[in-house]
């Protein structure tokens, strides 16, 4: 989360980073620092939630909303959760190839610089994860980078050369964005046509008994603890579906009736139901002792109870860098540096035409998408019914990248006309000190909600959420002007360079 279009050139004697400084205010691309800071915006409405709420739910509907309550979280699933970290991510992409571009046509080296900057990036990430909020993205970021440079220095290779072109990037990112969703798309059409409405009807049926048992076995609990305990016992002991198994193994050398067989087949299903439904329960149970945990870190702990907590679920979230780096981020920041490496962000003015037409596809195609999947998903048959669920969320998430493009588009085409690029330009000042602003996001909602600091987790509901959005919102547009009126850097900013150029840099403006 920087401003990852404002390196390159750092005056030191040593000739490896030889005359590399960060560009001046007037190099900069304005337009992407004005891009980064209604991302900003993004972010923050939908990272909110997970300082109020258990971030083991991670990406989940609340469904104890109602009212009020209920339309806002609605409303930030569908027009905010999952846009602004792709924009972030698509913004990553363009700086790298600000960086690169401008260092290669000055002739110096970059790929030690970089690393450094990538490797800062993971460094500030991981703090963050431990000693402020769990859901930190920059340590992804950062390996995604290193991927990243890993690609363009791969296409340095002769055997590569041909690939090294701007109308390569674009058709490698999009193919790598369509995998998952192909591979999606082949399994949904073997699935429809290896199951007809007779097969369909026979799998709901057995769901919803599943579902019925579940209920009926967390009902059962409120009065017997020892309910689930004694089951599993019996399961790992040769349970019921054992001893029917071998039942059937015994009536099938006995001949006995077909009405036994019958019966001893109606038992094993019963069975296979009853083990179904205890796996549920497991699962209902770890998914709820993860939130109780949480919920106890938070509001009864201390802040190095808070803190320990945080490092148990960062060394979780760790096995799911290098798969989401590679299956998100990577494609996206390649998609960004075909942007700049084209030629579109430095002379985005004359592509306002193919903008407009990107706003209303992305967005109007991407609303269809996306309100379908999420009503799908929502409903209660959902939970039921595990081929819903899936179709819902898979809706959902190509929803999210191609309403991502339509806000793209309809930021860019309003940036091209000049009124709004100067009503936009307010928000500039606060996407050049984007990683400031980000962290300062988490010191400030940490210090609301962990029981440590303002004790208000879980008490403020999403509705009143907004106001505390609005009033950070409305600070950081007048800090960060302010801050940027009198010093060259956000103070992070700042720190990030110095650890990438390996010199201090000054930081008030010259």
């Amino acid at each position: 989360m920087s401003d990852l279009s404002s390196d390159l050139q750092n005056s030191a004697p040593n000739p490896e980073i030889k005359n590399l400084t960060p560009i001046t205010i007037k190099q900069r691309l304005v337009a992407m620092d004005i891009l980064r800071g209604l991302a900003l915006i993004g972010i923050l409405l939908m990272n909110i939630e997970w300082f109020n709420r258990a971030i083991s739910s991670l990406g989940s509907q609340d469904t104890s909303l109602s009212g009020l309550d209920h339309a806002v979280g609605w409303l930030i699933r569908c027009f905010v959760e999952g846009k602004f970290y792709t924009l972030f991510s698509l913004l990553f992409g363009m700086g790298f190839a600000v960086m690169l571009i401008r260092a290669k046509e000055a002739e110096r080296p970059f790929g030690a610089w970089f690393s450094r900057r990538m490797i800062a990036l993971i460094v500030f990430g991981l703090l963050h994860m431990i000693f402020l909020w769990g859901g930190d993205i920059l340590q992804s970021y950062g390996v995604a980078g290193l991927l990243l440079l890993a690609w363009v220095t791969l296409l340095k290779k002769p055997s590569f050369a041909q690939y090294d072109n701007p109308k390569s990037f674009f058709k490698l990112a999009i193919v790598w964005l369509s995998v998952p969703i192909m591979i999606s798309i082949v399994s949904a059409i073997g699935f429809g046509v290896s199951h007809d409405n007779d097969a369909l009807l026979e799998q709901w049926h057995e769901e919803i008994k599943v579902t019925e048992r579940v209920d009926t076995i967390n009902l059962a609990n409120k009065n017997n603890a020892e309910s689930i305990t004694d089951k599993l016992a019996e399961a790992a002991n040769g349970g019921p579906e054992n001893k029917v198994a071998n039942n059937l193994m015994g009536i099938a050398t006995d001949d006995l009736a077909e009405e036994d067989i019958e019966a001893s087949i109606a038992q094993y299903s019963a069975a296979i139901i009853e083990m179904q439904a205890q796996a549920i329960i497991e699962q209902q149970q770890d998914i709820r002792a993860d939130e109780i945990a949480e919920n106890t870190a938070f509001t009864q702990g201390s802040y190095w109870q808070a803190t320990e907590f945080r490092f148990d679920f960062a060394l979780f979230m760790l096995m799911f860098i290098i798969p989401f780096s590679l299956t998100v981020l990577v494609p996206i920041f390649i998609l960004g540096y075909w942007l700049v490496s084209s030629g579109i962000m430095q002379n985005y003015q004359q592509h306002s035409r193919a903008f407009n037409i990107t706003a209303w596809l992305g967005i109007g195609l991407g609303l269809v998408i996306e309100t379908s999947g999420l009503l799908v998903a929502q409903h209660p048959v959902s939970n039921q019914v595990v081929i819903l669920q899936v179709v819902g969320e898979g809706l959902y998430y190509v929803g999210q990248l191609v309403m991502s493009a339509g806000y793209f588009g309809l930021i860019m085409y309003l940036l091209s006309d000049e009124k709004w690029r100067k009503r936009f330009a307010m928000f500039a000042p606060m996407g050049r000190m984007a990683l400031t602003n980000y962290i300062m996001h988490s010191v400030i909602l940490s210090s609301i909600f962990y029981g440590y600091a303002g004790g208000y987790f879980g008490g403020i509901s999403r509705a009143p959420q907004m106001l505390i959005v609005l009033a950070i919102i409305i600070f950081q547009l007048q800090f960060s002007r302010w801050w940027l009126n009198h010093y060259a850097f956000g103070p992070l900013e700042w720190l990030w360079r110095c650890l990438s150029y390996k010199k201090i840099q000054t930081m008030r403006k010259l």
